[in-house]
C-alpha cells in the first residue's frame, strides 16, 4: 500500500469505530479513502481530530521534511522504519507538549519528561508502553488488555471464517513493571471484507483493537517486530512506569 493516508485510516479505523479516539463522523470518511480510495482530503481532516495521532507524525514529518500524510511518516509511526532512528529526548520533548494541548496532563507530561530514556521512539507501541493506552483522551482505562489491543501487532492466518479470522499472533506480558513480547498463540480477530478482500491462511496481517488493518509483507512484519521490541526496551529503560488499572 503505497499511499500514507489510506494506510493511517486502515490503522486509524478500529479505535474509531470503537468511540475511543478520532472526532464524530471519523469513521465513515476512514473507511472511504481506505476501502473506496476516494475523499482524501475529508480522511487527513478526520485523521487530524485524532487526539494522539498528529503529534508524532508532525514530529516525524518535521524531522524528516517530509508532510505528515506521507507514507514514510506513516509507516513510521503504525509499523517502524528509519526515520525513528537516533531520537533524543530532546527530540521527544515536543511530543509531549503537542500531547498536552491534545488532553495529556501536564503533570503527567512532565514527569514522562523527566524519565524519557537515551532513545525514545515516536512509535505507536512506544506510546502506549511509556504514555499510556488512555492517558491522553481519558476515553480507555490503561489495562495490559487494553494495551495489548491497541498496539500494533502481527500474525499469520490460520484460518478465516465470514468475517472473523483465526492467526497466530505474538503475545504481550507484564511482569515487575517491565513488558515483554511472549508466546504466540492463536488469537480469534475479526475481519471486514472492505480491508480484507481476500485473506489467505499463511498470508500476515497487522491488527489493531482486535481488527485485521493492513496486510504484511515478510519484511514489513519484520520491521514492525524489531521496532515494537525497541519500543519495549526503550519503554523498560525508562524510570517511568505506566499505571496499569485492573479491570473490575
Amino acid at each position: 500500500m503505497k499511499d500514507g493516508t489510506e494506510l493511517g485510516c486502515r490503522f486509524s479505523l478500529p479505535s474509531s469505530q470503537l468511540g475511543y479516539c478520532g472526532p464524530p463522523g471519523a469513521p465513515e470518511a476512514l473507511y472511504r479513502a481506505a476501502v473506496r480510495h476516494e475523499a482524501h482530503g475529508e480522511a487527513r481532516g478526520a485523521l487530524r481530530g485524532f487526539e494522539a495521532l498528529m503529534p508524532y507524525l508532525e514530529a516525524i514529518a518535521d524531522r524528516a521534511g517530509l508532510d505528515p500524510f506521507d507514507r514514510r511518516v506513516m509507516e513510521a509511526y503504525w509499523i517502524g522504519n528509519d526515520l525513528l532512528d537516533g531520537w533524543t529526548p530532546e527530540d521527544f520533548s515536543r511530543v509531549l507538549d503537542a500531547l498536552v494541548l491534545r488532553g495529556l496532563p501536564r503533570p503527567v507530561a512532565d514527569e514522562l519528561q523527566d524519565r524519557l530514556p537515551p532513545h525514545p521512539l515516536p512509535h505507536h507501541m512506544f506510546h502506549v508502553g511509556f504514555v499510556g493506552v488512555g492517558q491522553v483522551t481519558g476515553h480507555v482505562e490503561t489495562t495490559l488488555e487494553n494495551i495489548e489491543s491497541c498496539r500494533p501487532s502481527w500474525g499469520t492466518v490460520l484460518s478465516v471464517e465470514e468475517d472473523r479470522a483465526v492467526l497466530l499472533r505474538t503475545s504481550l506480558v507484564h511482569s515487575k513493571g517491565r513488558f515483554a513480547l511472549g508466546a504466540s498463540r492463536p488469537a480469534h480477530v475479526r475481519t471486514d471484507p472492505g480491508l480484507a478482500p481476500k485473506m489467505d491462511v499463511g498470508s500476515r496481517w497487522a491488527i489493531h483493537w482486535g481488527l485485521a488493518v493492513a496486510p504484511l509483507t515478510r519484511e514489513e512484519e519484520g520491521r514492525l517486530a524489531r521496532y515494537t521490541s525497541q519500543s519495549l526496551e526503550q519503554a523498560n529503560a525508562s524510570a517511568a512506569r505506566v499505571p496499569l488499572s485492573t479491570p473490575a
